[in-house]
């Protein structure tokens, strides 16, 4: 598990949206894709809602504003 501080965390998860145009995670996904604790991606993922560099769909994903899922992860019942 990798020690970052919750600035980080929301800056690697930022530089894997701005990557992967379309990602749509769960925080379980998120967490699993950047190693994260719990804890750490859960203030990562707040911090960038709370920045508006992402939204959560009504399916508790999260993406960036204006774009759509890619089809695996819209695809994906994890």
């Amino acid at each position: 598990m990798a020690f970052l501080s919750v600035e980080d965390a929301a800056h690697l998860l930022r530089m894997e949206y701005v990557e992967m145009p379309g990602l749509a995670l769960t925080a379980w996904q998120a967490q699993r894709l950047c190693n994260l604790s719990c804890e750490v991606c859960d203030g990562a993922l707040r911090t960038l809602l709370d920045a508006g560099f992402l939204r959560q769909t009504t399916d508790r994903r999260y993406m960036r504003p204006g774009s759509s899922p890619s089809v695996s992860a819209a695809s994906s019942n994890t």
